[in-house]
């Protein structure tokens, strides 16, 4: 069978795309080189240089990765340049996760890769070093490879450091611990060779069904997007180019990913233009606004039955168009041929990988195995050579501003950098500033020595509960250990297990097994006779790495549709509570948990998320009053399933009520106690009107009236009282976490403009609307002080 005929326009493509330096001698020559390898050259010349001078087979093969495909290059566990030179002899372009054995003997065979078993850093070091080395002296151009890895809240590899789970690190509401913590995730990331890193997540997230919730950074857009922000600074720096312990960060999941239908993994996302404008698209568009954001990430779900891997108007027209983002776009895992797969938008793999390099997807990850065929599919005719050549390039791009040119290579320091004490320093002061006190009738803080015996009880006390998206850090500590290293020499210290919550700890197992009842009750029986001989109960319950995580396959789920503690935990809270001791409750999980019997009757009650590799000595410092703790929740906490989706910012329609429930939270986006009290004044404005145009700025009073230093986090709201188009009942536009000592005080200052007081009006123009405005300031959502903006 004769080949194809292509068109003419197709033909002078592929001459353009396979033309030698000579046929464009202004940009084949630099000093002394190829200007694609001069340094001191701009980034876009530099690409267009490197772009000019490769074939069709080279082009393609940046825009793919190896991932189970690393057997093809791999002798066991070692990188082969032999079989590197035979499967891929035009060079590839990425490697997915090099610390990971994915590919290898023996290696896991998990779709997600989270049961991999990891490479030591050694490993990933060489793994890096020897095919850097190929790539750049062995392929004809001697590109670099990039290579790419999870780092949500630590770098997911061995013996890195794990900080507290990102929705705890939101709660934080400290926008600069934040970038401190993503600068040593970057540093541990940068040491070993990678230089493109997949976080931050900013979907908002508004449904606690959805088991991938524990790694947003909540419901709101506005705090989504200050810590996505903050995030993506301590990732990247400022900028667009690497600077030295840097690696590019990756936007994650655009858009709608956090309330999927059903509250199911990867559902539809069944949102207008406008919602996705008011709600989905702030937290992303300040992100590219604000940074140099490297990459972005679509999202698994389809939007009005396009989905987002498929979507030209949302990647190409509103990312690219709109916002200006000139960076890359990746390809979540698997997306790409899921068009064929799960969504039946596309009848094959080719079609799939048409559609994507249309819509604007650059890179397909983790394996590139709808984008292998673009060759063919080019040659064919099928694909402009022009769609291949701009994917190209915006991968170059990347390539050039990371620096991957001129040093690919791992630190030769690499180990002393990765969970040094720095980092574990800063995993503790994370894990001090995340968790959240909820509940407290005067029994915190304790005091060490006061009880002699203390019970520390439950299927989270004697764990280090890390979350998804983790590996193994160097070290971890218990809510136990932690408490044993506070009361050492001071009190005893007993443990029982209470319950179990499944039958395995293994996190990469697909099918969860609930524990056994009866042998559940037979250990609350046992826990109950330890507490009746102790003085006070600490019960760490919640959540495991298995009952919340990202369900990535129907045969590996995550999602729920009960959100109460689930096992026999409120009966172990339920029999410890009528031993008549006081009992102080440590939640450790990432899904924030309706628990309304915990809630009523606990004396205190702390929401711990999973608070890191030092979790266990911060929950110790909190319970003890060595730290105040101040952290404030970022979603709002349902009472019940029935609740859902609960968020605070509804419009005036919503929450009219239920027949036999309540409308409330149990808990309110903002909200959390202290062991001092203090007072917010009310909201003095700087003009009582301005212009649509113009700028407020709002002062506010902030007192410590009680006895211990503390942090506070101011929050300000606002409402636009009449417009032309529904708005919500309040919205934040500002918060700052201060902290003070006993009788001082500090006025907060925040400064309002044209973005605080912008809609979407009826004819989907970003406007500022003349009207009254409440400007509302409190210590949560609810507990709120007003002012009144005339905006002329």
């Amino acid at each position: 069978m004769s080949a194809p005929r292509l068109g003419r326009r197709q033909a002078l493509g592929l001459l353009a795309s396979t033309s030698i330096v000579a046929a464009a001698p202004a940009v084949a020559k630099g000093k002394g080189g190829p200007i694609y390898k001069d340094a001191s050259a701009p980034v876009d010349l530099r690409v267009r240089d490197l772009l000019s001078r490769m074939t069709l087979e080279e082009k393609v093969a940046q825009i793919i990765a190896l991932w189970a495909t690393k057997a093809d290059i791999m002798d066991g566990l070692t990188f082969s340049s032999a079989k590197a030179k035979a499967a891929y002899p035009n060079g590839f372009g990425q490697i997915t996760r090099p610390s990971d054995r994915r590919g290898a003997p023996n290696g896991s065979v998990q779709a997600g890769g989270t049961g991999a078993r990891w490479r030591t850093p050694a490993e990933t070091v060489a793994f890096i070093e020897s095919i850097q080395k190929w790539a750049m002296e062995e392929t004809r151009l001697g590109i670099p490879v990039l290579f790419h890895e999870e780092s949500l809240h630590g770098y997911m590899a061995s013996e890195a450091t794990m900080f507290p789970m990102a929705i705890g690190m939101a709660g934080s509401f400290d926008r600069e611990l934040m970038q401190d913590v993503q600068s040593v995730i970057a540093r541990e990331v940068r040491a070993r060779g990678v230089h493109l890193a997949l976080s931050p997540v900013v979907d908002i997230a508004r449904d606690p069904r959805w088991g991938r919730i524990e790694e947003t950074f909540g419901e709101d857009p506005y705090l989504c997007g200050e810590m996505g922000v903050a995030a993506v600074l301590g990732l990247q720096g400022e900028g667009k180019e690497l600077g030295p312990d840097k690696v590019m960060a990756t936007l994650k999941h655009m858009t709608g990913h956090g309330q999927p239908e059903s509250g199911v993994n990867v559902g539809p996302a069944p949102f207008s233009e406008r919602e996705l404008r008011e709600n989905f698209f702030p937290p992303f568009r300040e992100v590219v606004k604000r940074t140099g954001i490297g990459a972005v990430m679509p999202s698994y779900n389809e939007i009005d039955g396009v989905p987002s891997h498929a979507n030209r108007w949302l990647l190409t027209e509103v990312l690219r168009g709109e916002w200006h983002f000139d960076g890359a776009i990746v390809s979540d895992y698997g997306a790409v041929h899921e068009l064929n797969s799960i969504h039946h938008v596309q009848p094959d793999l080719e079609s799939a990988g048409r559609a994507a390099l249309r819509a604007g997807v650059d890179c397909e990850l983790p394996d590139g195995t709808a984008y292998r065929t673009l060759v063919d599919q080019v040659r064919a005719g099928k694909v402009p050579v022009e769609a291949v050549d701009t994917a190209c390039r915006h991968m170059l791009t990347l390539k050039f501003r990371a620096g991957l040119f001129e040093n690919p290579w791992p630190r030769k320091d690499y180990a002393t950098l990765t969970g040094n004490a720095e980092a574990r320093a800063l995993a503790l002061k994370a894990a001090h500033k995340s968790i959240a006190l909820l509940k407290n009738d005067g029994t915190l803080p304790l005091t060490a020595g006061a009880h002699k015996r203390v019970a520390v009880i439950g299927p989270n006390a004697a764990v280090a509960r890390l979350g998804g998206y983790s590996s193994e850090p160097r070290q971890t500590v218990s809510l136990l250990e932690g408490v044993r290293a506070k009361l050492k020499g001071k009190a005893e210290v007993v443990h029982a297990q209470g319950v179990f919550i499944t039958q395995s700890e293994d996190r990469s197992a697909d099918e969860v097994l609930l524990a056994d009842p009866e042998k559940n009750r037979q250990l609350i029986a046992e826990a109950v006779e330890v507490a009746k001989g102790t003085d006070i109960v600490l019960l760490a319950i919640g959540d495991t790495e298995q009952t919340s995580r990202e369900a990535f396959a129907k045969n590996h789920l995550g999602d729920r549709t009960d959100i109460d503690l689930v096992g026999e935990q409120n009966e172990l809270f339920a029999a410890l509570k009528a031993t008549g001791k006081p009992v102080v409750v440590c939640a450790i999980n990432g899904r924030p948990p309706s628990y309304p019997a915990v809630a009523a009757d606990a004396n205190a009650l702390l929401e711990c998320w999973y608070p890191g590799q030092e979790g266990g000595t911060a929950m110790a410092d909190v319970l003890f009053g060595d730290v105040n703790p101040g952290a404030k929740l970022p979603v709002s906490v349902a009472r019940e399933v029935g609740q859902v989706p609960v968020f605070y910012n509804a419009k005036p329609s919503a929450r009219r009520g239920y027949l036999f429930g309540d409308v409330t939270p149990l808990f309110p986006f903002g909200f959390g106690l202290s062991y001092t009290r203090f007072d917010i004044g009310a909201p003095k404005l700087s003009a009582p009107r301005i212009g649509t145009g113009g700028e407020v700025t709002v002062e506010v009073e902030v007192r410590n009236v009680g006895d211990r230093a503390g942090d506070e986090v101011v929050q300000l709201y606002v409402h636009d009282q009449t417009a032309s188009v529904t708005r919500p009942v309040k919205e934040l536009k500002g918060f700052e976490r201060v902290t003070l000592n006993p009788g001082e005080s500090r006025t907060v200052r925040f400064t309002l403009g044209p973005d605080a007081f912008s809609l979407w009006n009826i004819d989907m123009k970003e406007v500022v609307e003349p009207g009254l405005f409440d400007i509302m300031v409190g210590s949560d959502s609810q507990t709120l002080k007003t002012a009144t903006l005339e905006i002329v």
